[in-house]
This record gives structure tokens, C-alpha cells and sequence, in this order.
């Protein structure tokens, strides 16, 4: 793990003239609602052998002024005033066959999503090669020899025989390694990393940074850093850069910046970093409480239900009969009971005929209590999604129990299954994936109730407005569509679906993974206070520890399958029993930064009023629409 730079560092790496200076940079976007401002009046400046990191929102800024200095804005972007300064020399109106020599040969470029940057229909060495050939590196056998060095250099077991794969044959780590292989195939002078490490989990980010920090050191190259994660670019960069409506708000070296921001926005983000401030919402007498009262709601609800699961679901009995007819022990305090739980797949090998099977969960067992928020933790590939669809019953499990109120519900079909589903809900990772883009916003929070046939067309109406009225919205957001959306305000449409059936279970996998620090805290804050109001359930997936220790009272931690560990969230933190756990706290970046005061400041401003920033919210920071969307680029 990579300690932050002391300022002195910092001030040292700043002597003698900056490779890239970005002067008082304007770019505008032409959309059809007119003109955009993205960057309004930028500077920055980035010296040789050192790491500058951009931070701010979606919406900020940051990418479109990396993107401008490689001349790879949208077609509908452009330089509108200032200069950009590359040892010295203006490129900000070169011709374009002199950006091409530029890039790759003076500026290196590390996409931001490793899933969509690499051609599937093209081997990962035949896309490094390629690169070597544009820039004139090597040809022939001795490209092929220069890809696996590179990819050895990145980082990937096997090089040679990993450099004649497909990109569906890596992972999201090895693919970013690819990528990486591929922006210091030229050995660039500067190193453009747009959010490098956004979809991967900590414990395969931190490797990866690590590598990549060797590598630049190792060079000599400069490496500028986007990201939305304060505490990734305090722990790796000696100088951070804060970008707010397309300006840049504060700058400075890294500790000093994080230790005495001067700007509100600056101080919000550092407020409202997980990682940097974590914190629990809500104490834990208040959860008690909480929990109780939901206890209460629940045993009236019991005793009013007429009929069919409703009934069965909600009464509170010593033992309840299970799917198959035996007596299953019902815990008075629990919603949902997991026992047992186990998913194989089967995975066919060289023989398409032929099948082996794979255990992707093994022999799970948990209990998620009235009015709390149990968090299952991991990597990629641990099985924590996995568990969550067999609670969900979209997936069938191989073998074990989920019991709500005590009732097995592996084996539900029709009716029970479809009332099943009004008392357990989702909200899934991807705010862009899962609302229907032809769906307005009333149709998509309305569907639920009118699939169920619950009430009028009338009071549907009259539910959508106190849902929105819930997450925060307008009432008026109902006529619009997800296009017209931010990823937050997209994230409390979802929210707002789930609550439309009045569940007592929400499952939440990755539902904040996707969202900038403050939306995210935003959402989380949003999530906790409707469990105390609702007396929801929460079942927390996720690979983010520091958002773990925010939301969550127990924590059970997964690796490959199984439960390695669980607790209450406070004894998995402070007292964590496994290595495995150990790792996974130790890779949360800027965990361990001292900050002054961060715990106090308030991260959260009340929608319609005006921030410290002089801002009208509005709506809040989620109107920040990025530009690309504005203009169709969705």
C-alpha cells in the first residue's frame, strides 16, 4: 500500500518547468438546446515524474479535460478558449496528423471501462501489436516479442499464451492490465488514466495501482489520474486538482489539500468519501428502536392479513412447515433465514458434451434481523450476487433453505411466488440498465402496483407523487425519461420502484458501486432514513468495505464460495479473525489518511437551498448532467 506523499515531496517534484500546463481551457458542447459549457476557464499543471490526480463528480469536468488533451473530445465538443502547454508547446490547435504522433509516442491513454475498450472480435496481443505498428515501434516477430514484455511488465501470469486470448477470456483485472500494457507500449512521457480502477474490486485495484506506480516510477512518466474516489487519489498522487461545474475549485498537494481544504465543495467531497470518513448513519440504540418498531408493524400486519402467503408470511410461530413438510425453527427476530444455502453450476469443457460442475456458493448460512442491514462482502467472483439472486428466487439453489418468517420459499410457484415478490425487492447496480429507456418515469415506478392490480389509476397516481415525494424528487420528474436523468437521480427512481409494493426486504446489490462520493452518500442517507421510517430490511451486497462500515450492523464477509467470516460490523472491523479479511480492510484506498475534521462537516445540503458554493441546488448535485448526455451520447 502506498503511503501518501509528504508535502515537502511534493514541493521537490515541482522544481524546474511542468510537461503538460492547461491554461484557463474552455470547451464547449453543441447540443440541441444550445451551446454547453464543460470546462469553463481549467488550469493545472502537471510536472515530469509526478502524479497529478483530477477529482470531482460526474458532471465536473474532469474526463473532458484529460480527453482534450489527446484532441479525443466528442464530435461536438471543442476547444473553445485557453491552451494546452506540452513541454512548452501549444497543441491546442495542431494539425490532426500531429496529435497522432503526440499520442501514444508523448501521451499514453488508459480508458476508463476495461469491458467495452478492447475489440472482442480482436486477440489482446493482435490490439497491443497494432499499437506498436501505429506508433512505429516494431513490426513483425519483433511486435510479437515487445507484446509479451509488455505484458508480463503489466502484470499477467503467462504472457505469451495469455497475448493469443480474447477479451472474454480476461478478467476485469487482466483486461485493465491489458489496457495498461497498451498506453506504455510507447513509453509516453505523460500517462492519461481516466478512472483506471472504477470497476474493480480493492484488493485487485490496489495490485494494479501498485503495478502501475512501479512501472511510471520505473519510466519516469507522469501519470494523470482521473477519478471520482477522493480516497484513491489521496493515497497516490503527491498533488490533487478539485473540479466543480467544469471549473477547478481548489489545488494543491495531496496531504495539505486533504488536511486544510479551503473550498465547501472540496470539504463536502472529503465529508462524503466513505473511505476517507467513515461513519455509522444511525447509532445503535436508534437501529434497536428501529428494529422493535418494525417487530410491532409486522405482528399487526399479521393479524390483519385475510389470506394466501400474505397471511402465512406474516405470522410470527415457533415452527413453521417448510416447502417439503418438515418443522423449521422460525427466529422471532429474523426476517430472512439462509441455511445451508449452496449454487453449482455447470461449466462445459473441451467436449461440448461434457460438463464439470462449479460451486459458485458453498454451504451458506445467515440470518438477516427485523429493521437492520446485514452486508455480504467479497470480490468479484465470491458468490455474494449469487446469494442474493437465490434470496430473490431468481436463481434455484442446489440445495439448502432461504426461510421468510419461517416459511422455505425455494419451492414457490404462482400465486405464493408473485406475493412473495411484493414482500422482497431489489434494487439492482446499474442505474442505466435497469429502467426501461421507453418507459417515463411515472410508467416505471406505476408498473409494479398495476402488475399487482393494487388500487385505481387514481390513487397509482397519487402512490408514483409520494414515492418521488420520498426519494427526494420532484413530482414533476414523472414525465420525463431515464435519458433525461443523472446516474443518482436514476439510482432513486430505482429506489422508489422497489418501494412501491411496500416490501419489508430490500436487496441491495451494489446499488451505490456505479455513483460519485456525494450521490452516493446522498443514496445511502436517503436508504437509511426509510429504513427508520418503513422498518425495511436491508441486505447490503457489496465489495466496498468502507460503504459496509457506513449502512451495515452485521457484515459477513465471502470468499469462493463460502463465509469466512462474520460478525457485527464493528467486530469484522476492528477485530477481523481472517487473513482474507485483513487483506480486503487493508486495501481500502485512503483508509488509514489522518484528516482534520472530517467527521463534522456536513455533506448533505437541503434540496431547493442554496450551498456554501453560492449554487441553488435545485434538485441537488445530481442535476449536474454531463454533457455527453445533453447531447445524446448516452
Amino acid at each position: 500500500m502506498s503511503a501518501v506523499p509528504q508535502t515537502s515531496d511534493a514541493t521537490q517534484a515541482r522544481i524546474g518547468e511542468p510537461l503538460l500546463e492547461i491554461k484557463d481551457l474552455e470547451i464547449t458542447f453543441t447540443t440541441g438546446t444550445g451551446p454547453v459549457k464543460g470546462v469553463r476557464e481549467a488550469s493545472l499543471e502537471v510536472y515530469p515524474g509526478e502524479t497529478v490526480a483530477i477529482v470531482g463528480e460526474s458532471g465536473s469536468g474532469k474526463s473532458t479535460t484529460a480527453m482534450a488533451i489527446a484532441h479525443l473530445l466528442a464530435k461536438n465538443g471543442k476547444i473553445t478558449s485557453g491552451q494546452i502547454l506540452f513541454e512548452g508547446r501549444d497543441i491546442t490547435h495542431v494539425s490532426e496528423r500531429e496529435i497522432r504522433v503526440l499520442r501514444g509516442d508523448q501521451v499514453g491513454l488508459v480508458p476508463q471501462d476495461p469491458m467495452s475498450n478492447l475489440n472482442p472480435m480482436w486477440k489482446v496481443g493482435t490490439q497491443i501489436k497494432e499499437t506498436l505498428s501505429a506508433n512505429g515501434i516494431a513490426r513483425g516477430e519483433e511486435a510479437r516479442r515487445r507484446t509479451v514484455t509488455l505484458l508480463e511488465e503489466a502484470g499477467l501470469p503467462d504472457a505469451e499464451r495469455r497475448s493469443g486470448q480474447y477479451p472474454h477470456e480476461y478478467s476485469g483485472g487482466m483486461k485493465q492490465r491489458a489496457l495498461i500494457a497498451m498506453g506504455l507500449a510507447a513509453r509516453p512521457k505523460l500517462l492519461v488514466a481516466d478512472e483506471p480502477t472504477s470497476a474493480l474490486d480493492v484488493t485487485v485495484q490496489q495490485q494494479i495501482l501498485d503495478h502501475l506506480d512501479s512501472l511510471t516510477t520505473e519510466l519516469g512518466t507522469a501519470v494523470l489520474l482521473i477519478t471520482h474516489d477522493l480516497g484513491l487519489a489521496a493515497e497516490r498522487a503527491q498533488h490533487l486538482v478539485v473540479m466543480y461545474k467544469g471549473r477547478v475549485v481548489e489545488s494543491g498537494p495531496a496531504l495539505e489539500l486533504l488536511q486544510n481544504p479551503q473550498h465547501p465543495y472540496t470539504k463536502r467531497l472529503i465529508a462524503a468519501a466513505p473511505s476517507l470518513a467513515s461513519r455509522r448513519l444511525v447509532s445503535a440504540s436508534k437501529r434497536v428502536e428501529v428494529r422493535e418498531q418494525a417487530r410491532e408493524q409486522v405482528q399487526e400486519l399479521a393479524h390483519e392479513a385475510g389470506h394466501g402467503l400474505d397471511a402465512e408470511l406474516g405470522a410470527q410461530a415457533g415452527e413453521v412447515p417448510s416447502a417439503d413438510g418438515s418443522a423449521v425453527a422460525a427466529s422471532p427476530d429474523a426476517v430472512i433465514q439462509v441455511q445451508n444455502l449452496t449454487k453449482s453450476f455447470p461449466i462445459r469443457g473441451s467436449v461440448p458434451w461434457k460438463s464439470t460442475p462449479f460451486l459458485a456458493v458453498d454451504d451458506v448460512s445467515f440470518e438477516l434481523e427485523r429493521g437492520t442491514t446485514t452486508a455480504i462482502v467479497g470480490e468479484s467472483g465470491s458468490g455474494k450476487s449469487t446469494v442474493a439472486q437465490m434470496v430473490l428466487r431468481l436463481l434455484q439453489p442446489t440445495s439448502g433453505r432461504v426461510l421468510f418468517e419461517g416459511r422455505d420459499v425455494t419451492d414457490f410457484r404462482g400465486r405464493d411466488l408473485k406475493a412473495l415478490r411484493r414482500r422482497v425487492q431489489p434494487i439492482f447496480q446499474n442505474p442505466y440498465g435497469t429502467l426501461d429507456p421507453m418507459y417515463s418515469i411515472y410508467r416505471t415506478i406505476e408498473e409494479p402496483l398495476r402488475l399487482h392490480g393494487i388500487g385505481t389509476a387514481k390513487s397509482r397516481e397519487a402512490k408514483v407523487r409520494d414515492l418521488l415525494d420520498k426519494v427526494a424528487l420532484p413530482a414533476a420528474m414523472m414525465q420525463r425519461y431515464p435519458n433525461e436523468l443523472s446516474g443518482g437521480q436514476r439510482q432513486r427512481i430505482a429506489i422508489a420502484r422497489a418501494l412501491a409494493l411496500d416490501p419489508e426486504v430490500v436487496i441491495c446489490d451494489e446499488a451505490v458501486s456505479a455513483l460519485d462520493v456525494l450521490v452516493q452518500a446522498q443514496v445511502l442517507e436517503l436508504l437509511n432514513d426509510l429504513q427508520a421510517e418503513l422498518g425495511l430490511s436491508y441486505l447490503f451486497i457489496t465489495h466496498d468495505l468502507a460503504v459496509v462500515r457506513q449502512v451495515a450492523d452485521r457484515t459477513l464477509v465471502m470468499e469462493k464460495g463460502r463465509v469466512v467470516e462474520q460478525g457485527t460490523t464493528d467486530e469484522v472491523f476492528h477485530s477481523p479473525q481472517q487473513d482474507y479479511t485483513k487483506r480486503l480492510l487493508a486495501a481500502i484506498p485512503g483508509g488509514s489518511i489522518p484528516l482534520a475534521g472530517a467527521e463534522t462537516i456536513d455533506v448533505v445540503t437541503p434540496v431547493g437551498e442554496a450551498d456554501e458554493t453560492g449554487d441553488e441546488r435545485g434538485e441537488g448535485p445530481d442535476d449536474i448532467i454531463d454533457p455527453f448526455a445533453q447531447a445524446g451520447h448516452v
